[in-house]
């Protein structure tokens, strides 16, 4: 019987696979000294205009922490920050996956513009301001502004504004080039020399043996000259006159992007954020954008959208992570659940066999000290986990019931998968038993026998003993003892060995899910321990004042760059903050949360996957990781749980019952929520400076809880 496959994804999902994970992945050594650096003069040296660049001598990953990533998927564009795009790194206008405009320069009156702003104007767009001193002995003031607006979609509008008090005569030169490769070439620094153009119409084509590409021009071009790949205009401004030309970049036969996030507005809520603290309300404006921009859909069904991980580099299907991050944006809706369940429902593995009912998922890096882990046990189980949870948020019960048959195969696999043992094994022999695996199998072992209660399914009392004895066996078998007190190992060996190294993964341990009338489950650590891991995750060694490292300061193999090796993983950051909020330790938790508000501020509020563990200074601000996403699905969906969490939602749409527990510290002082969604309809709270809470917008009905 042939297996299904995941749906074909729109761009290229390259960590772990074109492009190296972890350690392995580095940035290229930077260019030559030239225009693209913080101190370009405002004339071109090196290559003329409408030359192409030369080609980079390494072989390494571009740099992606230093580019300005319009996304609004398949569509990406990516730009310096002077506004150009030169040919050189990742820059580009992309469409799933493949680079179909390389090179976009422009000169006016024979200069090209002095970049003096770029922004975002949303997460699929950005303006690029310049100035050009276009009359000859005009002083030092510019007299004519280029803007260049660059949007996702392959459209690039190029406006001349004059602020001369003279009529001017602007020759407008646009430069175009592009090499057609792939984002895996482009990655790994094998990309060939530029195609050659030939003129069409009102612009350039350039084609190869995969596909063709054009660039047309409105208004077209008063010439054009396809060796150089240049278009050329000429215009006459009147003092306060402008003068636009738009770009559409199209691969021919494809049509224009559609982009899912730009159709599907309503998956998402329109959810703002007010408060004390600073940038709080960008924030959270900014990772909705983001999500939206990161939407895909299953092209085998259309109404059914997920997110992917995150662009340049994972611009696709990543099952864990998408889960993750549909899960942590409960509170805008419960839609980007059911597509994503959906369409992971239809990869599952059918039966027979030791894989029947598992959802498949590449492998991962997993540190210095332990196997690359299998990301399809982690999408397996945090099915009934999503599932169980956007039932309480307010999940349809006729949406709810026709994907419990999937979420009970699931619950199946891990219950003949730990079979007459009691913990969830590796799936390839020999391999170690991980801490953070039980985490995730005790979470969906009591999540999904609620579930199966609620609708007269058998096996969820044999969930629960199970999920007993694990908590029984766990505290006597995972916990490492020494003079501070001990700590959750990561791990034990197939010979009974612990690996004590304390790393990001032991948050999972207070991530324990969310069950009826507001009440979290219990975890697999009692109160004690639960005490003695937070002071350790609160601790300067875990702590970098900004977020989590992914492994203690002190630990053997630590890396403040290393993807899991004591980077600060943003969403690993979110679900700490969470789960030490609900267990009632609000102090380590107020220090993640200010630690990661401040790091938002410091990458404009849209926060990367992962950056450097290194130690918060005076003054200082978070290093970047030249490999990471952003922007980032659960870097992005982590700042919804951040902020939700300060205000304590906990709703149970099927009791018709919300509660609310905020935090008493009110670390972010006071905060409103507007827009989000319980139960179906728009919900609103307030809560003050003294962490007392206010509902001020709620389903009809619903009633409060303390």
């Amino acid at each position: 019987m042939p297996q299904p496959t995941p749906p074909p994804a729109a761009g290229t999902a390259l960590r772990g696979r074109a492009v190296p994970s972890g350690k392995g992945a580095t940035s290229p050594p930077p260019f030559p000294p030239g225009p693209d650096g913080p101190q370009a003069p405002p004339v071109r040296r090196g290559p003329r205009l409408g030359e192409p660049p030369p080609r980079p001598h390494f072989a390494e990953l571009p740099s992606a922490h230093d580019v300005m990533i319009c996304v609004a998927l398949p569509g990406l564009a990516i730009s310096g920050e002077q506004g150009r795009l030169s040919g050189r790194g990742l820059e580009g206008f992309y469409r799933a996956g493949r680079r179909l405009l390389s090179r976009c320069e422009v000169r006016v009156a024979g200069r090209e513009p002095l970049a003096v702003q770029a922004r975002f104007t949303g997460a699929d767009r950005a303006r690029f301001v310049g100035t050009v001193c276009a009359a000859p002995g005009a002083g030092p003031d510019p007299d004519v502004v280029v803007e260049r607006t660059r949007d996702a979609d392959g459209t690039e509008l190029i406006t001349l504004r004059s602020a001369s008090p003279r009529l001017l005569h602007l020759p407008l030169e646009v430069a175009l080039g592009t090499d057609l490769a792939e984002l895996g070439e482009i990655a790994s620094g094998r990309t060939d020399r530029e195609v050659t153009a030939a003129v069409r119409d009102s612009g350039l084509r350039w084609t190869s043996s995969a596909l063709s590409v054009s660039v047309t021009a409105d208004p077209p071009p008063t010439d054009a000259l396809a060796s150089a790949g240049l278009l050329r205009w000429e215009f006459a401004l009147p003092p306060g006159g402008t003068a636009s030309v738009e770009l559409r970049v199209r691969q021919d036969g494809a049509g224009p992007v559609r982009a899912a996030g730009r159709t599907a507005r309503g998956l998402l809520s329109d959810a703002r954020a007010t408060g004390d603290a600073p940038g709080i309300e960008a924030l959270l404006r900014t990772c909705v954008d983001d999500l939206r921009g990161l939407l895909l859909r299953d092209p085998a069904h259309p109404a059914d959208l997920h997110l992917a991980a995150g662009a340049p580099w994972r611009c696709g299907l990543a099952p864990a992570e998408a889960l993750s991050a549909a899960r942590m944006a409960l509170p805008l809706g419960t839609g980007l659940a059911a597509g994503t369940l959906h369409t992971l429902a239809r990869t599952q593995h059918p039966g027979p066999g030791p894989r029947s009912g598992m959802i498949p998922g590449p492998r991962r890096d997993s540190g210095p000290h332990l196997p690359p882990g299998c990301t399809g046990t982690e999408a397996t189980l945090l099915f009934p986990v999503l599932l169980a949870e956007a039932r309480r948020w307010g999940l349809p019960e006729r949406d709810t019931r026709r994907l419990l048959p999937a979420a009970e195969r699931c619950l199946t696999w891990l219950r003949d998968t730990v079979g007459d043992g009691t913990y969830l094994r590796e799936p390839l022999p020999g391999g170690p038993v991980r801490c953070e695996t039980q985490a995730h199998a005790h979470r969906a072992a009591l999540l999904g026998a609620d579930l199966l209660e609620a609708f007269g399914r058998p096996g969820a009392d044999g969930l629960r003993q199970w999920a007993q004895e694990l908590r029984t066996a766990f505290g006597k078998d995972f916990w490492a003892e020494d003079r501070s007190g001990g700590r959750p190992a990561a791990a034990r060996t197939s010979d009974g060995r612990l690996l004590p190294h304390l790393g990001g993964a032991a948050v999972h341990l207070l991530d324990t899910g969310l069950l009826g009338g507001g009440e979290h489950a219990p975890g697999l650590l009692d109160k004690t321990r639960t005490e003695q891991l937070a002071r350790l995750l609160g601790g300067p060694a875990m702590d970098s004042g900004w977020g989590l490292r992914g492994l203690a300061a002190r630990e053997p193999g630590h890396n403040p760059f290393g993807h899991r090796a004591g980077a600060v993983r943003v969403p690993e950051t979110a679900i700490a903050l969470a789960g030490l909020a609900a267990a009632g330790h609000e102090k380590e938790a107020a220090s993640l949360v200010r630690g990661l508000l401040a790091a938002a501020g410091a990458f404009g509020h849209r926060l990367p996957e992962m950056f450097a563990g290194e130690q918060r200074t005076e003054g200082g601000a978070p290093v970047p990781h030249p490999a990471a996403c952003r922007p980032s699905a659960t870097a992005a969906a982590a700042a919804v749980l951040l902020l939700t969490t300060l205000a304590g939602i906990r709703p149970d749409a099927p009791a018709g019952t919300v509660t609310l527990r905020p935090m008493r510290t009110a670390p972010a002082g006071e905060i409103g929520l507007t827009g989000l969604r319980v139960a179906g309809a728009p919900f609103s709270v307030r809560v003050s400076r003294l962490g007392l809470p206010m509902v001020e917008e709620a389903a009809e009905g619903l009633q409060l809880r303390a």
